[in-house]
């Protein structure tokens, strides 16, 4: 095939047309999702349109447990894409990521799996993940300015999608959402472990790295083995509040793409947060977007970030 030859993709790839932005997140980013995945090298293909650019374009992507990437650009017809989009009617700020219809299937069909021509496929190179290294931030022992403490709310609730919108506002939080405005300013030192950071206008204390994807569950025991083991020193470590994972919230992208400081990795680019959401489901944030989004509890994988209470 073509495609797959000029990707340079070995194996026997097949392209799955029965998947969707909507669905891969059940299918690969939580345990047991709508197809069971025999290994965490498994890849699968397919292709959406991303209508996040100036122009909509036509994507191939590829995808495993815990790994996403787009692989290439297809130069389909623009009005047949544009046509795509226009028919998903008025879609929400944070969901520009569409399903191809018939019409850019049979095309894809047509001009790309039943010809040796590949002139209409793009290779698209992935960006190498930068090693979590140094912090850049000053040490812990480090006389900064006076800084002015801001208590955030610290205990585990239920909030509802106004909630969440008065919190934003009310520490003036950046969201692309609800506050584009908003700039939330910490002031991080490095704690000198290569595992923690500490916010002095919080109080907090942060893993730099975090926990792999996994259920809510299977993250509350994983968050009880951290604590016996005493990470860092430490046993009291566990979930942000919603407030909390926000103020790690940045207005600009780092190197990785994510709305956080380059202190903490980037394989955990939207966390689990203390907070259920009324009526139903769990409330995530997301530095990838810059937002906070909920899910049902049918699909209930994410990543973690852990904080505890520092002491100065």
């Amino acid at each position: 095939m073509g495609l797959f030859k000029k990707l340079d993709v070995s194996g026997i790839p097949t392209i799955d047309w029965e998947m969707t932005p909507e669905y891969s997140f059940g299918t690969f980013e939580s345990w047991g999702g709508i197809k069971r995945i025999r290994s965490k090298t498994e890849r699968f293909y397919y292709f959406f349109v991303d209508n996040w650019g100036k122009r909509p374009k036509l994507c191939l992507m590829e995808r495993g447990i815990k790994h996403a990437r787009i692989v290439a650009e297809i130069r389909a017809p623009e009005d047949k894409i544009q046509r795509c989009v226009d028919s998903q009617g008025k879609a929400a700020l944070f969901e520009q990521n569409f399903a191809i219809d018939e019409v850019l299937k049979q095309w894809l069909i047509d001009n790309i799996f039943e010809t040796d021509n590949d002139s209409m496929v793009i290779p698209l190179k992935m960006k190498p993940e930068k090693e979590i290294g140094e912090s850049g931030l000053p040490a812990r022992e480090t006389s900064l300015p006076e800084i002015s403490r801001v208590a955030l709310p610290d205990q585990p609730e239920e909030v509802s999608e106004e909630d969440v919108t008065r919190l934003v506002l009310r520490y003036n939080f950046f969201d692309q959402e609800r506050n584009q405005s908003g700039e939330f300013r910490s002031a991080f030192v490095d704690n000198g472990d290569d595992l923690t950071v500490s916010d002095r206008v919080t109080g907090l204390m942060w893993q730099r790295n975090g926990i792999d994807i996994m259920s809510h569950r299977m993250l509350d025991k994983e968050i009880v083995q951290l604590n016996k083991k005493r990470f860092a020193g430490y046993s009291d470590w566990r979930l942000p509040t919603m407030a909390e994972a926000l103020s790690l919230m940045e207005r600009e992208k780092n190197e990785q793409g994510q709305f956080l400081h380059q202190c903490f990795s980037a394989q955990q680019p939207f966390i689990f947060v203390a907070a259920l959401r009324n009526p139903g489901g769990y409330w995530f944030v997301d530095y990838n977007q810059a937002r906070v989004f909920w899910a049902s509890g049918t699909i209930p994988g994410g990543f973690g970030r852990l904080c505890r209470r520092d002491a100065w």
